[in-house]
C-alpha cells in the first residue's frame, strides 16, 4: 500500500521565496479569523492557495469552516453562491487574475446578479509579480466595476487592509477586494485608522492648486510625487480613494475650481480609478487638467515591483510629471 503524502500535495507559499525570507505579519488572515470568530456565518474558500491568501491561520483555527477546493475557482464561486443562500457568508481567495478573470461569468451570474452576500478576495494585484502576465491583474479593477451590485475596494497598503476587511464583512452584498499583502519591502505605510466607510475617500492632504487621487500601492507613490511638485513651488493635494466602487461623488466638488486632476493606480488607465473619475468629472461638468498614471493598455512581463513600476510608469516621478503636463494643457 502505497501513503501519498499530503504535505507534498500543497502548493508552497512563493510570494515569499527563499528560506531566509523574514515572516511578516498577516494583517488579512488575522483580521478574518478575528471576524469568523465573532460571526459563524463567515466560511472560507481557497483555491489551492491556503498560505499565499493567509487563509491559513483560519483553516488552522476554524477547519470546519474552511474549503479547499482545489485549482477550480469557477466551482469555488459556484459553492459560495449556495453557501450564500443558504445564509453563510462566503469569504473566496485566489490570485486578483485567477479571482476574477477566470470565473467573471459565475461571479456575474451566481454572485452579483442575485446580489448575494460573497466575498470575492483577490491577492497579487496589478504589477506586483516576478510571474509575468499570467499572473498580473490589470483589468481586475474593470471587470468588477462593470457588475451591477458588486462594491469594490482597495486598501492602500498593508496596514490598512483590517479596515477594509471589516467593512466588506459589514457590508451586506458582494464585494471584491483587492489586496497587496505585506511581503516585508513596504515602506512610508500610511496607517488606516478608525473605519473605512464605503464610498469615501480619505483626504490625506487639502488641495493646493491640484489633486492626486491614488488606490492601493499608488498612495505611496502619490504623495512621494507631491513632495516633488512641493519642492518646485507646485502645492497640490492627495486622496487615498480606497473604495473604486462606489466612488466617492465629493471627489466633484473637490476637484472643483482645481488646475490640474491627476489619477494614479496599479492597473490598467483603461476601466480603473482614471476612468471612474473621468466619468464623474465629465458628468459633473467639471473642468480641469486630467491625467491617468497606470499601464497604458499594454501587457507587461515578469520582474520585480519596483523595476516594473519603472518601466511602466507607475512612479512618483510620473505622476509628478503628468500633473505637470495636465497642468500645462490646462493653460497653467
Amino acid at each position: 500500500m502505497t501513503t501519498i503524502m499530503t504535505d507534498a500535495l500543497t502548493v508552497q507559499d512563493f510570494n515569499q521565496r527563499g528560506a531566509a525570507a523574514a515572516p511578516n505579519r498577516k494583517f488579512y488572515g488575522e483580521t478574518l479569523l478575528d471576524l469568523a470568530r465573532r460571526d459563524p456565518r463567515i466560511v472560507c474558500l481557497t483555491a489551492d492557495l491556503t498560505l499565499s491568501t493567509e487563509t491559513d491561520l483560519f483553516r488552522d483555527a476554524l477547519p470546519e469552516r474552511f474549503h479547499q477546493v482545489g485549482i477550480a475557482e469557477a466551482n469555488m464561486v459556484g459553492l459560495a453562491g449556495g453557501m450564500a443562500r443558504s445564509g453563510e457568508i462566503p469569504f473566496v481567495h485566489s490570485f486578483c487574475v485567477f479571482a476574477t478573470r477566470r470565473c467573471y461569468d459565475q461571479i456575474a451570474m451566481q454572485v452579483a446578479y442575485p446580489n448575494l452576500n460573497v466575498k470575492v478576495v483577490g491577492v497579487i494585484p496589478g504589477l506586483t509579480t516576478m510571474l509575468g502576465v499570467s499572473h498580473q491583474a490589470i483589468d481586475d479593477i474593470a471587470l468588477m466595476r462593470a457588475l451591477p451590485n458588486m462594491t469594490v475596494i482597495e486598501p492602500s497598503n498593508a496596514a490598512a487592509v483590517p479596515a477594509a476587511v471589516r467593512a466588506a464583512a459589514a457590508h451586506d452584498g458582494p464585494v471584491y477586494l483587492r489586496l497587496k499583502r505585506a511581503d516585508g519591502t513596504e515602506t512610508g505605510m500610511v496607517e488606516q485608522e478608525g473605519a473605512l466607510p464605503l464610498g469615501k475617500l480619505r483626504l490625506l492632504r487639502a488641495p493646493g492648486e491640484g489633486l492626486i487621487l491614488a488606490c492601493g500601492l499608488m498612495v505611496e507613490q502619490a504623495l512621494l510625487a507631491a513632495d516633488l511638485l512641493a519642492a518646485e513651488g507646485i502645492a497640490v493635494g492627495v486622496a487615498d480613494v480606497p473604495t473604486l466602487k462606489p466612488l466617492d461623488p465629493g471627489i466633484a466638488e473637490l476637484a472643483a475650481g482645481l488646475k490640474a486632476v491627476v489619477t494614479a493606480e496599479n492597473h490598467s488607465i483603461i476601466g480603473g480609478l482614471g476612468s471612474a473619475v473621468a466619468e464623474l468629472l465629465m458628468e459633473q461638468g467639471v473642468r480641469a487638467g486630467f491625467a491617468r498614471v497606470g499601464v497604458r493598455d499594454v501587457f507587461a512581463e515578469g520582474g520585480t515591483t519596483p523595476y516594473l513600476f519603472e518601466r511602466y510608469g507607475l512612479t512618483a516621478a510620473a505622476i509628478a510629471r503628468s500633473y505637470r503636463e495636465a497642468r500645462e494643457r490646462a493653460g497653467g
